[in-house]
């Protein structure tokens, strides 16, 4: 498919994304504003979990509250200021809606497995329109979704993987919520995921 078609066709799909009740027919308790941005030119796709109470209820952009300023530092390091990445990167989530907070009040509520199976074919299109060379899951969902419930973060974090033909590199979640990024030698990890990131960013760019 030619880019002018894959661009046309993610409009349309990013329309019904915007439009979609799926969750709140089937009696769940979401806000339904499907965030994400990008076009599909991209050849960097960022996936979270899903939005949160800032992008949801104030800047509708991904990754613009407490846990996306963490981020794009983590993304700083690997060599793109954040305008450069929101520029050139796609970034969307598993869940498109806010899924509200957690009963616990720590951080926002995981999806349940109806959920996921109801917002999973646009992800699914997503990445077909887009096809990206090089993927970022950040947090367990995300990093899930490619490879698989059994995989653990220690095992994920600080190294790439190829699925589908495409380049992965885990990042854990950014959230203040979670304590697994404070550990000296997760964030080891980190650093080492983030030397692949500016590797990956240099062989793109020469390729241009």
């Amino acid at each position: 498919m030619e880019l002018l078609q894959r661009e046309a066709a993610l409009r349309a799909l990013h329309e019904t994304m915007r439009k979609c009740r799926r969750c709140i027919e089937e009696g769940f308790d979401v806000t339904p504003r499907a965030i994400f941005s990008g076009k599909a030119s991209a050849r960097v796709m960022l996936i979270g979990q899903a939005p949160g109470k800032v992008e949801t209820f104030g800047t509708g952009q991904p990754f613009s509250g407490p846990a996306g300023k963490r981020l794009m530092k983590w993304l700083a390091e690997a060599g793109w200021t954040e305008e450069e990445f929101r520029r050139d990167a796609y970034i969307t989530a598993v869940m498109k809606c806010f899924p509200g907070s957690a009963r616990n009040g720590r951080g926002d509520r995981a999806p349940s497995r109806r959920e996921l199976a109801l917002c999973r074919p646009f992800l699914s299109m997503e990445l077909l329109l887009v096809n990206p060379e090089v993927v970022i899951p950040v947090g367990r969902l995300a990093i899930n979704y490619f490879l698989g419930p059994k995989i653990l973060l220690k095992d994920a974090i600080g190294k790439s993987f190829r699925v589908d033909g495409r380049t992965v590199v885990p990042l854990p979640h950014p959230s203040g919520a979670s304590a697994w990024t404070n550990a000296a030698e997760n964030q080891e990890k980190i650093k080492r995921a983030l030397s692949i990131l500016r590797d990956l960013k240099r062989d793109l760019s020469l390729e241009r």
